[in-house]
């Protein structure tokens, strides 16, 4: 990959880890999201600001998932691994689109009405969707050419 490349890479690994940790949807942080909850579905009567309030462990919450996306595209930013850049944006992206599909499942009535206030803040979000969109735009960079 061009040196530019993994420059713009490493950057995006950076957005995702730091994106980790602020706010995704209103309050709402990866960190107070279970995995369990991504796989069946949030509660039903469970509003955003119980979600928020939750104390879960951070090996089974959806900031594990995000840090171990930001070191993989770390990794491939060290080694120039196309593959790897390729694993952590999938995972990423598939990862944040889960987490909407589940919380478009459940409090879909509330972000259509609400969505000025719950969108707006939401610095977490948009460090690591674009974090992600970036590194999606550096993966599909060509690669350079070899010389004789």
């Amino acid at each position: 990959m061009r040196t530019f490349v993994h420059l713009l890479l490493l950057v995006c690994a950076v957005a995702v880890a730091v994106g980790t940790f602020g706010p995704l949807i209103g309050t709402v942080e990866a960190r107070h999201v279970p995995l369990t909850e991504l796989r069946d579905g949030f509660p039903a009567g469970r509003s955003l600001e119980q979600i928020q309030a939750q104390s879960v462990s951070l090996q089974t919450s959806l900031a594990v998932v995000l840090l171990a996306v930001a070191a993989v595209l770390l990794l491939a930013t060290l080694f120039g691994s196309r593959l790897l850049g390729w694993l952590g944006v999938l995972v990423g992206l598939a990862s944040l689109g889960v987490l909407a599909w589940r919380l478009d499942s459940s409090f879909d009535s509330r972000i259509r009405n609400d969505y000025h206030t719950l969108f707006s803040g939401t610095w977490g979000l948009y460090a690591v969707g674009g974090g992600l969109v970036v590194a999606l735009l550096c993966l599909l960079a060509p690669r350079e050419r070899r010389g004789f």
